[in-house]
């Protein structure tokens, strides 16, 4: 290379770098979110909770059942979306570290060898045969080093870089929320396994009672002081409540199964370890929903939103900078010879240097299109990232009160169960001593059997709902442990 092309490229080199220092497009600003306090938080404070508020972390921890903990730890080591959630991450991190390299140089290294027997009767060959000296056989030998660089002149790399940067933490809040919703769905699995067990418990101890008491009556049939029609009765209060256990059994055997899926295993795999019956844990208080927007930055569903939203922002700089010149530096250094033994000579040395101005100056408006559809493309994730935030206080909300009732609720219902099972043993020795009918205790029966289902299925719903609830506020993540994420809240 020349020292006139030498200066010329150093004159280039350094007006790029300057120029690159500026970048086109809007500058990102994190929208504003106003939001009055939880109205429903008053509800769920009014309640009496078995156990202390554990933190949102690890709530999972604050039922007090050392089963449950480890269900959802297994999950969290072993389901399936969330192993395809990392490797989501793994892609945005890929993409992430290849934009940012773009910025860069690049570099190859080329050597080739040829060997050629030239036809003498092609177009070249025809002419070059008469020269002297000329033989057929040639052989050519390169070896050397390439390097190219496009200087981002209008900030269009730089751009791409941030957007794919904030993909990635878009990604890294999705793997997050993915996390959130394993643990909740396999808690709320276990919780559904506890309740039919237990719902399965009262219809073996009703039947257990209902065979009692359809004994009794045959034996009162037998010395005359009740009639067939009493032991019909009898009868088909002891096959209702047999009815029961089937529907029971089935929904017990999926929700298993759903667990089992659920901690990456196949069906089954974890069935007897879940089989003993165990009593369904009780209700922790509620912590960490006094501030609505602290609630809304630990979501990562708003982060992931509010991520895509800067990403499209960073778009549209990089539609933008098409409006603007594209310089582009390439240089090669390396050795040309027809003789291997001559490749790395003074003679053989062959630099080339090439500078390159690339500039869309009539397109017909394809520019302006493109960075139109970037602006409405963040229009739409702005739309997306306020939607989400809305959809999060309703979320947080209908929780919030689902719990309170559900569990206001489940009180109701334990007095019942308690009147219930006083006035139907009241009965029954009523029945005894001949001073009512029959009717009578089969009425008292039926309640309390359709007073104590609805009061294990109440206090798995209230369990249940307070998983909603500890899934609605961000829980389930250590906001710590992902310094990115906690850096763009």
């Amino acid at each position: 290379m020349s020292q006139s092309a030498r200066k010329a490229m150093a004159m280039v080199l350094a007006l790029g770098t300057g120029l690159a220092g500026c970048a086109v497009g809007p500058h990102y600003a994190r929208p504003a979110t106003n939001l009055a306090p939880f109205h429903n938080l008053a509800g769920v404070s009014a309640t009496k909770p078995e156990y202390p508020a554990p933190t949102l972390e690890t709530w999972w921890t604050g039922f007090n059942d050392p089963m449950l903990v480890t269900v959802v730890e297994r999950a969290l080591d072993q389901n399936l979306d969330l192993a395809a959630a990392f490797a989501r991450v793994d892609q945005a991190r890929a993409a992430a570290a290849a934009a940012g390299a773009q910025l860069l140089p690049t570099a190859d290294l080329d050597a080739t060898g040829t060997a050629l027997h030239q036809s003498v009767v092609s177009p070249f060959g025809s002419v070059a045969n008469g020269f002297p000296g000329y033989s057929r056989d040639q052989r050519e030998y390169t070896v050397g080093a390439a390097a190219s660089w496009e200087i981002d002149v209008s900030g269009g790399l730089r751009r791409g870089a941030a957007a794919a940067t904030d993909e990635l933490q878009a990604a890294e809040a999705d793997q997050v929320g993915t996390r959130i919703t394993v643990a909740g769905e396999a808690a709320d699995a276990y919780l559904q396994v506890r309740e039919f067990q237990a719902r399965l418990a009262v219809a073996q101890q009703l039947i257990d009672t209902d065979t009692q008491l359809l004994e009794l009556v045959e034996v009162r049939r037998r010395v005359g002081v009740a009639d067939d029609r009493e032991v019909a009765q009898a009868e088909a209060l002891l096959k209702e409540a047999k009815s029961t256990v089937p529907t029971l059994r089935v929904a017990l055997e999926a929700q298993l199964n759903r667990l089992d899926v659920l901690m990456g295993a196949q069906p089954g795999t974890y069935a007897e370890e879940l089989s003993k019956p165990g009593a369904i844990p009780g209700i922790p208080a509620i912590g960490g929903a006094d501030q609505p927007l602290d609630v809304l930055r630990r979501r990562p569903d708003i982060i992931a939103a509010e991520r895509r939203l800067a990403a499209s922002n960073e778009r549209i700089g990089v539609a933008i900078s098409d409006y603007y010149p594209k310089i582009s530096l390439s240089g090669a250094l390396g050795f040309d010879s027809t003789n291997g033994g001559t490749l790395f000579n003074g003679q053989a040395f062959q630099p080339v240097g090439t500078g390159a101005l690339r500039w869309r100056l009539f397109d017909f408006g394809k520019v302006e299109a493109e960075v139109a559809q970037s602006r409405g493309a963040y229009a739409e994730a702005l739309a997306g990232y306020r939607l989400a935030a809305l959809k999060a206080t309703e979320d947080i909300e209908n929780a919030l009160m689902e719990l309170a009732q559900t569990q206001a609720r489940l009180e109701e219902l334990q007095g019942e169960v308690t009147s219930l099972t006083r006035a139907r043993d009241l009965s029954e020795r009523a029945y005894k001593a001949g001073a009512i009918p029959l009717t009578d205790v089969l009425d008292a029966d039926s309640q309390l059997l359709v007073a104590r289902d609805d009061l294990e299925s109440t206090r798995a719903d209230a369990a249940r709902a307070a998983v909603r609830t500890f899934r609605a506020l961000g829980g389930g993540w250590d906001i710590r442990s992902n310094p990115a994420l906690t850096a763009v809240k």
